[in-house]
């Protein structure tokens, strides 16, 4: 008669078990635990031993308990039995009523604000039009678009009584335009010196780095150039090589025509002439 053995692995949980233990510890009272762990639609909820979703055994019967259970998922190796196996279960409340708690939590989570005060960043002040175009444009575009202006407004400039411009005003004297454009000329030609300085300091650098990786690829080129030709030789040759066989087939071999001949030969002479200048 075979033995029956006992299995090793947590198995899946039973919503109806015909057991009749009971476990010692007191009666779990519904309307005592959290609404967000109680499901009455599915006739489930957390056990406060091993904090897992289990099922309620007859949850309409007069003693509805939560049927047994391991730690572990169903299917691990060593299940442990949780000591809330078959602890009586006491529904105190219908489904309509924890539906009701359920939301009236979610309502008050969601009515939560934070207490704490977040202040708006301060904007900086924007800059004036003079100054972003100020690193954008040189002396003499500055002094030229200067010279326009003082032609073309009768304000910055003063003119005798054919109309003939004799120079421009002072700058206070000057429309709001043409003090900007004053202004604008007076700092780009206080910055050129030290703007071409720049300028050449970069292009200098630009030039070393430029002769730096020359060098450096030319330095390079020298460590591996003759690995290279040693390998394109090689190439050549046996492409050379196979190409001369295949001009003199063997023996029972189909032959070549004319024009698969004139090709070999073309593609050998080419072969030839670069075998010739790689030996150089």
């Amino acid at each position: 008669m075979p033995t029956r053995t006992r299995d090793l692995t947590a198995q899946k949980r039973p919503r109806r078990v015909r057991s009749r233990a009971i476990s010692t510890l007191p009666p779990l009272v519904v309307s005592s635990l959290k609404p967000h762990e109680v499901d009455l639609a599915y006739s489930t909820l957390v056990c406060p031993t091993c904090r897992t979703w289990v099922p309620i055994s007859a949850p309409h019967s007069s003693r509805p308990k939560l049927v047994p259970h391991h730690t572990e998922r169903a299917g691990t190796e060593g299940p442990i039995r949780c000591s809330g196996s078959h602890r009586l279960v006491t529904v105190n409340l219908g489904v309509d009523q924890w539906f009701q708690r359920l939301e009236e939590g979610l309502t008050q989570t969601a009515g939560r604000r934070s207490t704490r005060v977040i202040r708006k960043p301060k904007t900086g002040s924007t800059p004036a039009v003079m100054q972003i175009v100020a690193d954008t444009v040189d002396d003499k575009t500055a002094c030229k678009l200067d010279e326009a202006h003082v032609r073309g407004c009768s304000t910055c400039s003063i003119r005798d009584d054919k109309g003939t411009i004799l120079r421009a005003a002072d700058l206070t004297s000057r429309c709001a335009d043409g003090r900007r454009l004053a202004q604008l000329a007076a700092h780009t030609k206080r910055l050129a010196p030290a703007r071409r300085k720049a300028q050449m300091d970069r292009e200098d650098w630009n030039d070393r780095r430029a002769w730096g990786l020359r060098l450096l690829h030319e330095q390079q080129w020298q460590n591996v150039s003759e690995t290279v030709a040693d390998a394109d030789l090689r190439r050549v040759r046996d492409t050379l090589a196979a190409l001369i066989q295949t001009l003199n087939p063997r023996k029972g071999a189909p032959q070549l025509t004319d024009w698969e001949r004139a090709d070999l030969m073309s593609a050998i002479t080419l072969l030839a002439t670069q075998e010739e200048q790689l030996t150089r």
